[in-house]
């Protein structure tokens, strides 16, 4: 093997540089873009390669591995992941416990951040038939990943992530949309997931296709300089007006032997602010910003001020679900991520998602109905 492995990745020139439009999705940036030179994050080229040092031109051999900049800050485990396509967590983590991966000659945790220069040693990995098989994502989900890529350059891809699909594998979950991702494009040095949405809420989830743009995006969210707006159909009447909750979450409580979400006084600070939409009698559309970024924090909020989410088993009020089901042809959680504006080394990244044909139907039903809905 040659002493450098390059990936030729082309992309046009000015793609990522203007604002795009559709029928259905609205792109924009709001300030002027500085060159690349001028970022504060450092771009780095995606294409800049992985060097491997010519150890050993056998597969079943150990593998020594230079990390460059592209990787750099990115987690061991997920850098393993990708590496070693197709090896599920476990082994994953037991060549780790085990010693058999090394860092710069010495034993690493799975948590550790790779950095420029590191020098990364891989055991050879067999997998069995199972195993290569679990590697292997439905086509159909990645026919359908590739039909939501709402916007993409060459820092970013930002996705209209379907519902019923989990952001990535585990709890008995064999592939989620990082999985699909990196399997339907072997050659992208870098994708990394920049945050998150459970798996029964749909729409707008942003990845990161380098590490400076990964480090950009997640100092953002911090900072809470990430605008994210969703659309969420509450039960009954919302006669509140423009409404703050303001209120603490803890995670891992357990109910019934269920770990819920709870508003507990020790919790996390979380702020969610709501807005009405369109008002039905059975039912609220609401638009809700959430300042901070809890686990299941609209839901519990919106459960919380009595009018739970319209389809959610876990907070929501079964009673309600089955009308809604059965009169208006519900079958999943109704909150979707329709708004998202990021930014990242001196532009922002402005970018909308429309409501499924499910969700739309949903409230055409409930239009139908009504002797004459409220609209504010």
């Amino acid at each position: 093997m040659s002493g450098e492995q390059t990936r030729n990745i082309t992309h046009s020139p000015d793609n990522w540089r203007a604002g795009a439009k559709t029928d259905s999705v609205f792109i924009q940036f709001r300030r002027p873009l500085g060159p690349i030179g001028d970022n504060a994050f450092n771009y780095i080229s995606p294409t800049d390669p992985l060097q491997m040092m010519p150890v050993s031109t056998v597969p079943s051999r150990v593998r020594h591995l230079e990390i460059t900049p592209a990787h750099a800050g990115q987690r061991l485990d997920n850098f393993l992941l990708r590496e070693l396509k197709g090896a599920p967590k476990s082994l994953i983590y037991r060549i780790l416990r085990k010693g058999e991966v090394r860092l710069n000659g010495g034993r690493v945790q799975p948590s550790q951040r790779l950095q420029t220069g590191d020098v990364l040693r891989i055991p050879p990995v067999r997998l069995g038939v199972a195993e290569e098989r679990l590697g292997r994502p439905p086509s159909g989900w990645v026919e359908r990943l590739r039909d939501a890529v709402l916007y993409e350059d060459r820092e970013v891809l930002v996705l209209d992530k379907p519902a019923g699909l989990a952001v990535h594998k585990g709890s008995g979950l064999d592939y989620g949309v990082i999985e699909i991702l990196r399997a339907s494009r072997p050659d992208e040095p870098f994708l990394e997931l920049a945050h998150r949405l459970d798996r029964e809420t749909s729409g707008c989830l942003i990845l990161a296709r380098t590490s400076g743009a990964l480090r950009g995006i997640q100092n953002a969210l911090r900072a809470g300089q990430v605008e994210k707006r969703y659309l969420a159909l509450v039960r009954g009447y919302w006669n509140h007006g423009p409404r703050e909750v303001n209120l603490p979450l803890r995670r891992n409580v357990l109910r019934g032997g269920e770990r819920m979400v709870e508003v507990l006084d020790d919790g996390k600070p979380a702020l969610t602010r709501f807005r009405p939409v369109s008002l039905f009698k059975p039912a609220s559309l609401l638009e809700a910003k959430i300042v901070t970024g809890r686990t299941h924090q609209i839901r519990v909020h919106a459960a919380y001020v009595d009018h739970p989410v319209a389809g959610d088993d876990k907070y929501g009020d079964p009673a309600f679900n089955r009308m809604m089901g059965e009169c208006h042809g519900l079958h999943r959680l109704f909150l979707h991520a329709h708004s998202l504006i990021v930014p990242l080394g001196g532009r922002e990244i402005a970018v909308s998602a429309p409501l499924g044909a499910e969700l739309k139907a949903v409230l055409d039903s409930l239009g139908a109905r009504a002797t004459g809905p409220t609209r504010q």
